[in-house]
């Protein structure tokens, strides 16, 4: 496991474009944290890492978001939404967890159940006593 902190958007960003470089194909990373702690801005430099080139935004609305102008594809899940994993089903999640790209989960914990067992895990947590700005991001690895 390792902790990282970060006192700015821009750190989170290049804390996500690092970790975006290091990525591979068939890799699951999820992302968890409380609204406006930052995912959008990790999954930004995310997605700069694998050299994705157009904009990034939080797939809210339409559950997985397809980016394929990187190294590798990039598939953006936001499951906030989702009130049973077998809404995962219908859009054949299985094909992206297992497939030929990188899939990043944002709130990760909605469909526990039907996650891959190898997994990086990322939760990013606030903390407004070292200031409004500062994260404490927790990377580990699940096998």
């Amino acid at each position: 496991m390792r902790i990282i902190e970060t006192n700015s958007p821009e750190e989170t960003y290049e804390l996500g474009k690092k970790l975006g470089e290091e990525a591979h194909a068939g890799d699951v990373w999820t992302l968890d944290g409380d609204l406006g702690v930052g995912k959008t801005v990790f999954t930004q430099g995310f997605a700069a890492g694998i050299g994705v080139t157009e904009p990034v935004s939080s797939p809210t609305f339409t559950i997985v978001q397809e980016y394929h102008d990187g190294r590798i594809p990039l598939y953006h899940f936001d499951v906030y939404r989702i009130e049973d994993p077998d809404e995962m089903e219908e859009i054949g999640y299985d094909d992206y967890f297992f497939g030929d790209g990188v899939c990043l989960i944002e709130w990760a914990d909605q469909v526990r159940e039907i996650l891959p067992e190898h997994l990086h895990r990322v939760t990013i947590e606030k903390n407004l006593e070292k200031g409004f700005d500062y994260r404490k991001i927790t990377i580990s690895e699940e096998e």
